[in-house]
């Protein structure tokens, strides 16, 4: 295949560029995107009844406090019957227009599903423009790459239309990449395997062992995915080649793009079957909502919030106790403090409580860490252990002790028969420890450095015993995602990594 990479290098490079001074134009970048959201959504029903064409019309500042004002602060069941109505085929609801496509929100503790839409606008202007951004960053940090030499190998989901009969007929439900991958112009199928035929395919046995042959006889340069998920498909494409290294198979291969987990308790595993001299890991946060970062500095894992593509942001601090305070604009948020993530999209979110938490490294900048989900924590003694402190925890662990995990989550156990409270671990190994007790004492002590409330609540074993770990078989948590989460496996499946109470760890014990 002949090397496109030299014909597409600068403009991808000038479009990395333009990210260089945003230090210095951050408010007014999103002042612009705020701006255009209100314009192009104030004659559907939502812009109509909240004056979005007045507010368009303000000053920047006035603009802003209007729409804080006048436009409440919403999760997702409060706007599920409106979503519901553009999924019927209903025009000009919460965007202009009728929409076709809804991402099937993975979900993480088996509730309802959530159908978010995605509209065109929010495919090109966002999705799209943001991972034509992901490619930019990486090729101007790696100036010797052939990128375009060889083909991207995506690992998505499927379509399941599980809203029938209330669906419209026209209407498409399944996981993100499942749109994006049938939204794709038929020429990027070029640079792209699996064929759009396997992509979409909705059975997992089938669809996985298609995946490996057509990915064994391709020149794949680079990898897009969630580390969690291709882990399975890489591993059986090295037994199946008999290789030792992903290089051996696929010699031109220099990047694995991942995302919507944490990469951390992951890591060694995928440096131990690649040649580090040559392979490249760059950090996405692309959800079903929107297209939010991208890591720039293949030496920094910090994000680089993007501010250009179509959504305006606001950021709930973190009190103490766990509660969130009102939503600040980017230029009032300060380092190293969590914040909770609320969105408005050219999709129709209007200050959505997206249910993710970042930290910022450099606010001047917006460069961020994920640091967990806003439900994703343990507070029942007031340790607040945030999932951040977790992965990273396990992935020193792991590093120390030569284990590796398949999946993990944990939650407390409330005191009871003359045992205080503790936290349990359920974890499923790719390489078990030698010691499972050591692991857990060593897990126990890395929490303890990393979080000095769970510190202090361990201290001298008066309030919290050490926390308890448990085995689970090879595949427990797929088969409780496939049966009891969010219904589905696939590229976008995800487990809550902690959870507040302890109804997760026992259903989790009850279908093991």
């Amino acid at each position: 295949m002949i090397d496109f990479t030299p014909l597409v290098r600068g403009r991808f490079i000038r479009q990395a560029a333009r990210m260089d001074g945003w230090d210095r134009c951050a408010s007014e970048l999103q002042a612009r995107q705020l701006r255009e959201l209100l314009r192009q959504a104030a004659g559907t029903s939502f812009g109509i009844r909240r004056s979005f064409a007045e507010m368009a019309a303000m000053e920047p500042d006035a603009m802003r406090r209007a729409f804080a004002t006048r436009v409440k602060v919403v999760e997702y069941e409060e706007i599920r019957s409106q979503v519901m109505q553009m999924a019927e085929g209903k025009p000009d609801v919460l965007w202009p227009g009728v929409c076709r496509y809804f991402a099937q929100s993975s979900g993480t503790s088996g509730g309802v599903s959530k159908y978010i839409p995605i509209t065109d606008r929010s495919l090109r202007v966002n999705h799209y423009a943001g991972a034509s951004d992901v490619v930019a960053a990486y090729l101007r940090a790696n100036p010797a790459s052939r990128l375009f030499s060889g083909k991207a190998l995506i690992l998505g989901g499927s379509f399941a239309n599980t809203l029938a009969p209330a669906l419209a007929p026209q209407a498409h439900v399944g996981d993100l990449s499942a749109t994006l991958i049938a939204r794709t112009p038929r020429l990027a199928e070029l640079f792209r395997i699996p064929s759009r035929k396997i992509a979409l395919m909705a059975d997992w046995e089938q669809k996985l062992p298609a995946l490996v042959d057509a990915a064994m006889k391709a020149n794949v340069t680079n990898l897009s995915g969630v580390p969690s998920w291709f882990l399975i498909l890489l591993r059986r494409v090295l037994e199946k080649s008999g290789a030792s290294t992903l290089q051996q198979v696929w010699p031109g291969l220099e990047v694995f793009f991942h995302g919507g987990i944490s990469f951390e308790p992951y890591r060694a595993q995928y440096r131990e079957f690649t040649d580090t001299s040559k392979m490249h890991f760059m950090e996405t946060y692309n959800a079903s909502e929107g297209f939010f970062a991208v890591q720039t500095d293949p030496a920094d894992s910090a994000m680089q919030l993007l501010l250009d593509r179509g959504i305006y942001y606001e950021f709930a601090p973190m009190l103490p106790g766990g509660e969130w305070g009102d939503p600040l604009p980017l230029e009032e948020v300060e380092a190293d403090k969590v914040y909770a993530l609320v969105i408005s999209a050219p999709n129709g979110l209007w200050r959505y409580w997206i249910g993710d938490t970042v930290r910022f490294t450099d606010p001047r900048r917006a460069r961020i860490r994920i640091a967990g989900r806003t439900k994703s924590y343990i507070n029942a003694f007031g340790e607040e252990l945030m999932e951040h402190n977790a992965d990273a925890a396990i992935a020193a662990v792991c590093a120390a002790t030569g284990a590796a995990i398949a999946n993990y989550t944990a939650g407390p156990v409330y005191a009871a028969s003359g045992r205080r409270g503790r936290h349990r671990w359920l974890i499923e190994w790719t390489t078990p420890p030698a010691d499972e007790a050591r692991f857990a004492a060593l897990l126990d002590a890395e929490l303890r450095h990393l979080n000095s409330d769970y510190d202090a609540k361990r201290t001298g074993d008066i309030f919290l015993d050490p926390l308890q770990l448990t085995t689970l078989p090879a595949g427990a948590f797929d088969r409780w995602l496939a049966t009891h989460g969010s219904g589905k496996l696939g590229g976008q499946r995800k487990i809550p990594r902690l959870s507040p109470t302890p109804a997760l760890i026992e259903a989790l014990l009850a279908a093991r």
